[in-house]
């Protein structure tokens, strides 16, 4: 929920394409495409291996049909994008492909293993008895396929390069422009590369597989992070506040601080693709006792429609003033998020992180309303930069 999901309306590296907006009452994992209800299986939870589905008795919605078509490792991964996304919608959009495009591959997975992989709900996908019993042996086969990609590209990248390099993770941020120029002029000699993505546990995951040597990723409070063992962590800042934007003749964007209950009446709008950006804001507006339309879509088409007065948003504290939208902080800060450097063992961070610190000093000192939070709650980043 960085903002609440890192950078928001325009200036990001690695900035995502508009996608179509919904509300919370349509259902993306359902489509006309759909695949007829599954066959009856033995209750979740009670097998997790062919073993035990053949123990079981249960039997395929048809006899195993194969029409030419092999598995590939493409193939599983696009099984595991469901199984974590948990609709069709939501794994579409992580694999960059379109959800009948995804929707016809997995009916082609099916019709060639012979059952149904996944029960298709009002909620989204949830793996059957079988379908748990193909994600056990897919996961390894995936996770060994990406870190043997991961490794090769290290190597041969090893052999071109002449000299130090520094692979660099983050998911959207203000900070991210700064932070890069910083290091590129601390560190001439060093080939410095950047990965923007808007999943942290996905870009924990690649540092974990030697993809990258460092990560700059955020915690939605309440959602934390799966952060892969061995790796090493610094807490950048252990609770940075969300403010919200909204149109300038928003009647809340007279006041300096707005509590959410002035909100209730509007649409707000949320990325559910960013790890916890969606569960957190539907908890607090829970504890809140409120339940306004939330609509669903990427940050660059919500700035449109905030500045249209539409919908409002959460955003990043470090977000910069514009003229046609106002930016203000919530009334006791619900919403916040962890600051993380994750790296490799043994990589020496000293550096990075001094510059990444550096760079968010400076860029909450360029928002002036976060800059006034921060004085507010006597912050040590308010000391001169």
């Amino acid at each position: 929920m960085n903002g609440i999901g890192r950078e928001r309306y325009g200036e990001s590296v690695g900035e995502r394409k508009p996608r179509r907006m919904m509300s919370t009452g349509d259902s993306p994992a359902l489509s006309p495409d759909s695949v007829p209800a599954p066959a009856v299986w033995p209750t979740p939870g009670e097998f997790t291996d062919f073993e035990a589905v053949r123990a079981s008795g249960a039997t395929a919605a048809r006899r195993p049909t194969l029409d030419g078509m092999e598995l590939e490792v493409r193939h599983l991964r696009a099984l595991c994008a469901i199984a974590d996304a948990g609709s069709l919608h939501q794994a579409a959009r992580r694999l960059g492909v379109s959800q009948p495009s995804l929707t016809t591959q997995l009916r082609r997975i099916e019709k060639t293993l012979g059952a149904e992989l996944f029960c298709r709900e009002r909620t989204g996908c949830r793996p059957t008895l079988l379908g748990r019993a193909v994600l056990i042996r897919a996961r390894p086969l995936v996770d060994g396929m990406t870190a043997l990609v991961s490794d090769a590209k290290a190597e041969a990248d090893a052999v071109r390069a002449s000299g130090p390099r520094l692979r660099i993770g983050s998911t959207a941020s203000r900070v991210v422009g700064g932070w890069l120029r910083r290091l590129r002029l601390r560190l001439p000699d060093t080939d410095i590369s950047l990965r923007v993505d808007v999943s942290a546990g996905a870009l924990l995951r690649t540092v974990e597989a030697g993809g990258l040597d460092v990560a700059f990723v955020h915690e939605v409070e309440g959602c934390p992070l799966t952060v892969p063992e061995g790796l090493t962590q610094r807490v950048l800042l252990d609770r940075e506040p969300q403010f919200v934007c909204m149109a300038r003749d928003h009647p809340a964007a007279a006041r300096p601080v707005v509590d959410l209950g002035d909100l209730a009446a509007d649409r707000w709008m949320v990325d559910p693709t960013v790890d916890g950006e969606w569960d957190g804001l539907r908890r607090v507006l829970d504890e809140a006792g409120l339940a306004p339309t939330v609509l669903h879509g990427d940050y660059l088409t919500a700035a449109s429609l905030v500045v249209l007065g539409e919908a409002v948003a959460p955003c990043q504290p470090t977000s910069g003033p514009r003229d046609d939208m106002a930016i203000r902080p919530l009334r006791d800060d619900p919403l916040a998020v962890r600051l993380l450097l994750v790296s490799r063992p043994g990589a020496d961070m000293g550096t990075v992180y001094a510059e990444l610190e550096a760079a968010y000093r400076e860029a909450a000192h360029r928002a002036a309303g976060y800059h006034q939070w921060l004085l507010r709650n006597r912050s040590p980043l308010v000391a001169s930069p």
